[in-house]
């Protein structure tokens, strides 16, 4: 597609955490990736409220292996306690999103400048994204290189299948749906030869309301122009 961008994501360690292992505090990472965390990833390099990310697909590159590790993670009402989070080690991907307008930011049609958006998110990647890069998890840090995607050898490029059950794809959030609800989705992704191809949001079948949520509107209330920014912090004289 004219605005899609290619990319290599890696690390040491990832923790895409299954949800069933959230509520015991012993969190284990997913296999691969969600297509959620992807698009964070996605949106870590560049992200306008403007536009959405959709990932398109997802290549394995090295070989999936799991380390565990003893975690103190702080308890809010005070102290902490352990636990032992299972990580993937040594992960590597290739990724190819591309983005498209959102249909429900009708507040923001004035910045709907294609070329504009897909040029600077070409940028961000070379530059490894405008903000951090995180692995599931904040301690788990990632990287972001600019790639040909297909190139290099990958690990399980001459496995034909692996299926990884059922598994959560991603969340639905009013801004991007248009409606005033939390959504998650399900799916059942399978590898082809090192290669996960994802569905878009909409074509998910498996979905389950998880709350409530209103979109945030964008306007003279809560935004301000550099111009007028400039003012503010150094004087008028410096704003032109």
């Amino acid at each position: 597609m004219r605005n899609q961008i290619e990319f290599k994501v890696s690390g040491s360690h990832a923790l895409f955490t299954d949800p069933l292992s959230k509520i015991g505090g012993e969190k284990f990472s997913y296999q691969v990736p969600t297509y959620q965390a992807l698009k964070g990833i996605t949106e870590s390099v560049y992200w306008k409220p403007t536009i959405i990310w959709y990932v398109d697909e997802v290549r394995v590159m090295n070989s999936i292996q799991t380390e565990s590790k003893g975690i103190r993670p702080i308890e809010y009402s005070g102290g902490n306690t352990l636990a032992y989070y299972t990580y993937l080690k040594e992960v590597e991907y290739q990724v190819r999103a591309h983005f498209e307008f959102n249909p429900f930011r009708e507040d923001l049609v004035h910045d709907r400048n294609e070329n504009k958006h897909h040029n600077v998110a070409k940028r961000s990647v070379q530059a490894g994204g405008r903000r951090d890069i995180f692995l599931g998890t904040r301690e788990c840090q990632g990287y972001v290189e600019p790639c040909q995607y297909g190139e290099g050898i990958g690990f399980y490029d001459d496995i034909p299948e692996i299926d990884f059950g059922l598994m959560v794809h991603g969340i639905n959030y009013p801004d991007e749906t248009g409606r005033q609800e939390l959504e998650t989705r399900l799916w059942r992704p399978k590898m082809e030869n090192g290669i996960i191809r994802f569905p878009r949001p909409e074509e998910c079948t498996l979905v389950r309301k998880t709350g409530q949520g209103v979109a945030k509107s964008f306007g003279p209330n809560n935004m301000e122009s550099v111009d007028l920014l400039y003012a503010e912090l150094f004087g008028e004289e410096e704003s032109g």
